[in-house]
């Protein structure tokens, strides 16, 4: 198999977590930029990399880099790139693009070029004059940062926090890639207890237990380059196997979710069942002024409201008051929160340990952290007493 260059996309502030997942996967040979994490890798990569990156929004094929002042340029360098290794002659390929600090600016214009540069490249390859784009779908990207085009192929299709479980929508859903680089983020491991108070639809405890599980996130859903015949179905059947046989079903986990809005419990509830884990995931409508646990330590890891809208504002203050005052209770755990807040100390009532800048959506969060003391090396035995831990005594 030939060697190919990949790219991971990201959210800003979470490409050291996408890095730290390539290398465990294996491909340690990466460039670490703003937004995206180039990697090598080969057509068994490509299967890999979309079914078990948790923190990633895309797996891209990068065709080619080079600068380009002008149309010409892009139009020449476009079309010296091998398309055809690629692109079957029946191929669907739209083109979109960016531009950011480049003297090419027109989105429009460089899309137009890039498309006519690919099709001429084909037109020589084939000897066909017309393209009917019956067949498999490669989208193209034309990306200009700074006089510098990259161009690329999507292999992922829809976004890779698409992991097929969350078909029901609540309000202003946390993305899945963001929930699984919080949880990674933390350290939280699978012998200790984690709870969400503020879980909403469920996504925090389920992206856990499919860490915990050691479950690949996109065993559930299909990727667009599963209908390309360049990457052969036997190199995706190996990857499910591989991913299959890595699922650690048996892990016992102690997850816990809560909320007051028992709506969203209801989605939580609808998602974790599609997702399979409704054994491994306790849920409980709970105010989190009431959260209590008789684990002795574990893991606080939420998305509680931000206040963004009129009004909410100290309604969201008394939240965190609470969050705070169960956090006093919990006084061997840590406490992991994401917020728009910039002193969330104030209604906690202690200084956080950590901060990371991230973006939930377009909003600019940060990520706070509380650390608590850390755990012996070996669990305590008899440290779980109830059944139901998140039930105040």
């Amino acid at each position: 198999m030939a060697k190919i260059e990949l790219i991971a996309t990201s959210a800003f502030g979470i490409e050291a977590i996408v890095n730290r997942e390539l290398h465990n996967l294996g491909y340690t040979d990466t460039k670490v930029e703003n937004g995206k994490i180039t990697f090598m890798a080969n057509e068994l990569g490509v299967c890999r990399s979309n079914l078990w990156l948790r923190s990633a929004e895309r797996v891209l094929l990068k065709m080619g880099e080079f600068k380009a002042l002008t149309f010409e340029e892009l139009f020449q360098q476009t079309k010296a790139l091998p398309w055809e290794q690629w692109l079957p002659i029946d191929a669907e390929f739209p083109v979109e693009g960016k531009s950011i600090k480049s003297k090419l600016f027109s989105i429009s214009d460089c899309q137009a070029i890039v498309k006519k540069a690919i099709v001429e490249r084909l037109k020589e390859v084939y000897g066909i004059s017309w393209f009917k784009e019956t067949g498999p779908k490669y989208k193209i990207e034309v990306a200009l940062l700074k006089d510098i085009a990259t161009l690329t192929i999507d292999t992922s299709g829809a976004g890779l926090h698409k992991r097929g479980y969350r078909k029901l929508a609540g309000q202003a859903p946390l993305k899945e890639t963001l929930a699984s680089a919080m949880i990674n983020l933390s350290y939280w491991k699978a012998d200790r207890a984690l709870i969400d108070p503020c879980c909403g639809t469920g996504t925090i405890p389920i992206e856990a237990a499919m860490i915990a599980l050691n479950r690949a996130p996109g065993l559930k859903r299909e990727f667009v380059a599963e209908t390309w015949p360049t990457i052969k179905e036997k190199l995706w059947q190996e990857a499910r196997e591989e991913a299959e046989d890595l699922y650690k079903r048996d892990q016992e986990l102690h997850i816990y979710g809560s909320d007051i809005d028992s709506k969203a419990l209801q989605l939580a509830r609808a998602h974790c069942e599609d997702a399979g884990l409704t054994d491994k995931i306790f849920f409980q409508r709970l105010p989190a002024a009431e959260v209590r646990s008789r684990f002795q330590y574990g893991h606080i890891i939420t998305n509680p409201p931000y206040g963004e809208r009129l009004g909410e504002e100290e309604e969201v203050k008394q939240l965190y008051r609470d969050l705070g005052e169960t956090f006093k209770q919990l006084e061997t755990w840590s406490l992991h929160m994401i917020t728009t807040d910039k002193h969330p100390e104030l209604l906690i009532g202690r200084r956080w340990d950590k901060s990371r800048k991230l973006y939930n959506g377009r909003l600019e969060c940060h990520y706070y952290q509380f650390f608590g003391p850390k755990p012996p090396r070996r669990p305590r035995e008899n440290e779980e007493v109830s059944s139901s831990p998140l039930i105040k005594e």
